[in-house]
């Protein structure tokens, strides 16, 4: 037991005097902590929506454009598709009338190749049919239609990815507890804390963020243009700041080959964004430009035209960079926006409020009670039935306090009502272990061992049934992470981190201040 490395003294007392600087500023109020100097730590811990306010939005899908969608993405595969085919398959006009796709075979010994074509670009759609009817008519006509299983299956899977999406776009670093969950098939339903100003959330989520990279139809005449008109693969599309160009349909790289988007400077300090490409995006950047030096490429946004620069060299690296007219806030926006990915569907939103903090008030009050008289009690209890050791254990218990404050707030979490449900019930149980070390001591007292080898024996028997427990409640606190969400989520956070730091703050530190005061003091007779 007097066995302590001073190694370990230092380390100890190190974390504790980390973990108290930590959770200092959480204990006073902004206004005082904005004034302190900067080399102090000022990190305070974030309320959630039930105790700040907050933002509150309702999401729903825009179901029609996923249809068109889906027809524009069928005949992109079919256009490319059949004509990689050996040998090629030689195709009329697609027509996308009456939201179905109807092309003809210009040699008829071809079309059951090219029925067999369309055939495996369609899937099951569950258990039902599949997700594309194909059939011939007239001989040598193909008609691909949308089936509503096939709809709802891509609605369904587009919903899952867009509730992914909005997460990362309101949450990327994943610690404000934001609550994103689906409301029913086409709606989803946003709650952000602390954020008062909804236009902000509805700016963020109000871009479906799609990027894409395209040639510039140089053969289009200004005319053409001006009435909306282009040569057959092309598009007009409106460009940022006026005008509209035509551009070729097939896009030479899209946002879904993007690794990275972050906020930059140009040569001329003016904000904009660098993107990464992966490597399949890069080759196809870098042969595309390569075969184009001097022609224009456009980027495009969302169907907008940010730009079309000339293709001075080839653009080798998988490296670009976005201008246009951003601020540095409107850039990171984009930069997170592009991060996250694309809406596989266009969300608007159907109903917004702001939650003012005054609702939480209450909350925190009762809830600061609620916890002062938790410790209290657990104090006098621990201090009544075990004197030094139990005054050992209340250290151990004030510094567990703090180190949960400490971390919550170096991490920028949010601590929601159930959250402080959560250290409630924590400060409750964190002298568990403390108990059961100094029952295991009695009982070693009462077999006859000398002091130091009954608080050795002690500690040593107890931890390993300490560990074994909160190991399991550790593993339930990750399953509630993992699968909750919201208040959810805020109850695991708070639970996971206060298992750790009593576990810690109730077997090494007060195994610590033991071991000082056996030393110093070599006690014949131990009253606990």
């Amino acid at each position: 037991m007097l066995d302590f490395p001073r190694w370990k003294v230092w380390g100890i007392s190190l974390i504790c005097l980390i973990g108290v600087l930590l959770a200092v500023p959480s204990l006073f109020p902004a206004e005082q902590v904005a004034k302190w100097p900067k080399w102090v730590p000022s990190a305070q811990i974030n309320l959630g929506l039930d105790l700040a306010g907050g933002s509150h939005l309702l999401l729903e899908a825009d179901t029609s454009g996923l249809a068109k969608q889906r027809l524009e993405q069928m005949e992109e595969r079919l256009r490319v598709g059949l004509r990689r085919e050996s040998p090629p398959i030689d195709i009329g006009e697609i027509s996308t009338a009456d939201n179905k796709l109807t092309f003809m075979v210009r040699n008829p010994a071809q079309v059951d190749a090219a029925v067999e074509f369309a055939r495996t670009q369609t899937q099951p759609a569950g258990l039902g049919p599949r997700d594309w009817n194909v059939d011939v008519l007239d001989q040598n006509r193909i008609v691909m239609t949308p089936t509503q299983a096939g709809l709802d299956q891509a609605l369904t899977q587009a919903m899952d990815t867009a509730r992914e999406v909005v997460y990362n776009r309101v949450d990327p670093d994943g610690t404000k507890e934001v609550t994103v969950i689906r409301q029913g098939d086409t709606r989803i339903l946003v709650q952000v804390p602390g954020l008062e100003d909804p236009e902000a959330l509805k700016t963020l989520l109000g871009k479906t963020a799609r990027l894409e990279f395209k040639l510039v139809d140089q053969t289009a005449s200004p005319e053409q243009v001006a009435q909306g008109r282009a040569p057959v693969g092309s598009q007009v599309l409106p460009m940022q700041g006026g005008g509209a160009i035509a551009v070729k349909r097939r896009a030479i790289v899209t946002g879904d080959q993007l690794i990275d988007a972050k906020q930059s400077y140009d040569q001329n300090n003016q904000p904009g964004v660098s993107i990464t490409f992966d490597s399949t995006g890069a080759k196809a950047f870098g042969r595309v430009t390569r075969e184009n030096v001097n022609k224009p490429f456009a980027i495009i946004l969302d169907n907008v035209v940010l730009s079309a620069p000339n293709i001075n060299e080839p653009i080798l690296g998988g490296q670009a960079q976005i201008m246009g007219s951003y601020t540095v806030q409107t850039a990171n926006e984009l930069a997170v926006q592009l991060r996250s990915g694309k809406l596989p569907v266009e969300l608007r939103v159907i109903e917004e409020r702001t939650i003012g903090p005054e609702l939480g008030k209450e909350s925190i009050k009762w809830g600061g009670i609620a916890a002062g008289v938790a410790t209290l009690a657990v104090i006098l209890f621990m201090l009544i039935t075990y004197g030094r050791f139990g005054v050992y254990a209340t250290i151990g218990l004030i510094l567990n306090a703090l180190f949960i404050l400490g971390i919550l707030a170096l991490f920028g979490a949010s601590l929601t009502l159930p959250g402080i449900a959560g250290f409630v019930l924590t400060i409750g149980a964190a002298v568990d272990a403390n108990v059961l070390i100094n029952e295991r001591i009695r009982e070693e007292q009462r077999r006859g061992r000398r002091v130091l080898d009954a608080i050795e024996a002690g500690y040593r028997e107890a931890s390993t049934a300490i560990f074994d427990a909160n190991i399991t409640n550790v593993i339930a606190a990750v399953l509630m992470f993992y699968f909750g969400s919201g208040p959810i989520r805020g109850f695991a956070v708070v639970l996971m981190i206060g298992i750790v730091t009593s576990v810690f703050s109730a077997v090494n530190i007060t195994r610590m201040l033991v071991a000082l005061w056996a030393r110093r003091a070599r006690p014949r007779e131990l009253h606990i």
